[in-house]
């Protein structure tokens, strides 16, 4: 089973997200924030990330860096709800950038996309 970790400081988010992914049949794990992202990734190995931009302590574009400082392969889709990220060159090393949404189909088809 294909592990993804949501890095959202939304709790309705994550909690959207994990239904939404688990009745995909993947495992996954939630955090609220870049440095628990981090953890978690010392921690296991993931498929994939969804990752938000706006978060106390580390923002997503200092938590992007890092996580591929510790896997460059890692598949990272930036969620957030705001689009002036697009054009942050910090983001472009995402593989993928949605617009965050109570409707999860963009989410779900990008991962599908992604993983296969």
């Amino acid at each position: 089973m294909k592990k993804i970790l949501v890095v959202d400081d939304e709790e309705n988010i994550c909690r959207l997200y994990r239904e939404e992914l688990e009745d995909m049949g993947y495992e996954v794990t939630t955090v609220c924030d870049g440095t628990s992202a981090l953890d978690a990734m010392d921690k296991a190995v993931y498929d994939l990330v969804t990752l938000d931009m706006r978060m106390k302590g580390i923002d997503g574009i200092e938590t992007l860096r890092r996580m591929k400082e510790k896997n460059a392969n890692l598949p990272v889709i930036i969620s957030s709800a705001y689009e002036e990220f697009k054009n942050d060159f910090g983001s472009w090393c995402s593989d993928a950038y949605i617009v965050k949404s109570a409707d999860t189909t963009a989410l779900r088809e990008t991962i599908k996309k992604i993983l296969g």
